[in-house]
């Protein structure tokens, strides 16, 4: 494990606007062996304002990774990524699909707009929180993440 995960915690966003999965990633994440600290909003115009750090979040900081629901009221999960793949300041940050869809054409859109894995969420809470320890194992234990 590098220094960067031992000394400074990893900031996840997390947009997603289902309180329950909510409730069930930041439990699951809380839970975990890696120092992080997570970030919750729940439509696309809040993300891309998180993102962008406009008000209300002018000293958010940037995050590591991206946990991205595609169901969004306001503006789509895949608005949100074609915004964030398209801006050279956040195109870097990795973005997981976190979706209830399994539908090929969604894999297929997220994959084409450069998302870093697509992932279907279970719909068993014990299914739902292995996932997400194993993205949280993965992507912040395994994967070396761009330095901000």
């Amino acid at each position: 494990m590098s220094d960067r995960h031992t000394f400074k915690p990893i900031q996840i966003l997390l947009i997603e606007d289902s309180p329950s999965d909510a409730d069930l990633a930041i439990e699951a994440l809380g839970q975990g062996k890696i120092l992080n600290n997570l970030h919750f909003v729940e439509d696309g115009v809040e993300a891309i304002k998180f993102l962008r750090k406009k008000e209300p979040y002018l000293d958010v900081p940037r995050p590591d990774l991206i946990l991205l629901d595609l169901n969004l009221p306001k503006k789509s999960g895949v608005e949100v990524l074609e915004e964030i793949k398209a801006d050279h300041k956040l195109k870097l940050i990795p973005v997981v699909v976190l979706s209830t869809s399994a539908a090929p054409e969604d894999i297929i859109k997220s994959y084409s707009l450069h998302a870093n894995c697509y992932i279907t969420k279970p719909v068993d809470f014990i299914e739902f929180t292995k996932v997400v320890r194993l993205i949280e194992e993965f992507w912040l234990a395994v994967v070396k993440l761009p330095v901000n």
